[in-house]
């Protein structure tokens, strides 16, 4: 008895054709927003932003707190306690730079929206994630939340990422850093059960924390705590630097080795 070949069609390799699908429903509604109700689309941004920022001084208060464990653990906590803020972010909708690098170049791929959309939706997104933190660090100057110990963590943190390192490493550390967010991400939109989809967005950024990778938004918020805190500790020159080559490194990693890699995984522009 013979067996007979399966018949299959190209469209049959597609294996996760209606993630890409619902990430294209979902870019085409940060369109909307951002051209009819933009000031509602800041605010999203803006409460990214602000999640970053708040979970990035928990962050500096466990690891401040916990000075004299191990080295290991104390990272290891740390990066756990910033998965948080991504949990957050996503399961609340709010709008991260990060992660519409993504989803807008899975848009741009099947050409649902433009380029120059695009690149105008970043920007906005960039200032209300900025934006946010500010807000968030308004607030705290306020209090005698930041002690003098978590603002010399600070400040060491922001000299690692804007004096001591090179361009090109910050380059490749970035595009670490958004391959394991938004791998994370993709995968989390596979479940629709909370849990599990935590568990996946929590996990990608475990790694890129615990690994000291380049986030251009969690930096942001940190030179944004550098300005209210020790602005005469802050490299104009290494901010810069460390903004422009997180930026490019976030795209490479998210947007081109992530969204446009599982774009073309799942088809063609013609064949949305």
């Amino acid at each position: 008895m013979s067996i007979e070949k399966p018949t299959k069609a190209v469209q049959d390799t597609y294996s996760s054709r209606s993630i890409v699908e619902g990430i294209i429903h979902s870019v085409a509604m940060k369109e909307i927003m951002l051209d009819r109700t933009m000031p509602r689309y800041i605010l999203k941004s803006m409460m990214s932003g602000f999640l970053l920022a708040i979970v990035t001084v928990f962050m500096l208060a466990m690891k401040t707190q916990m000075a004299g464990a191990l080295p290991g653990v104390v990272n290891l906590m740390g990066a756990i306690a910033f998965s948080i803020a991504l949990v957050f972010i996503v399961l609340t909708h709010s709008e991260l730079l990060t992660s519409n690098f993504m989803f807008l170049t899975i848009g741009m791929y099947y050409r649902t929206i433009s380029i120059a959309k695009s690149m105008w939706l970043f920007a906005v997104c960039f200032l209300g994630n900025i934006l946010g933190a500010f807000v968030l660090f308004g607030l705290l100057i306020c209090t005698q939340v930041m002690t003098p110990e978590m603002i010399e963590a600070l400040t060491k943190t922001v000299a690692a990422k804007t004096i001591e390192p090179t361009w090109h490493a910050i380059l490749v550390k970035a595009i670490f850093a958004n391959f394991f967010i938004n791998i994370g991400i993709y995968v989390s939109l596979m479940f629709k059960e909370g849990m599990t989809k935590t568990f996946f967005i929590a996990i990608g950024v475990i790694i890129f924390v615990f690994m000291g990778y380049e986030h251009v938004v969690y930096n942001a918020g940190l030179f944004v705590g550098m300005l209210f805190y020790n602005l005469d500790a802050l490299s104009g020159l290494g901010v810069l630097k460390n903004i422009i080559f997180a930026f490019i490194g976030n795209y490479i990693g998210g947007g081109l080795m992530i969204g446009l890699l599982y774009a073309y995984l799942n088809g063609t522009p013609k064949k949305l």
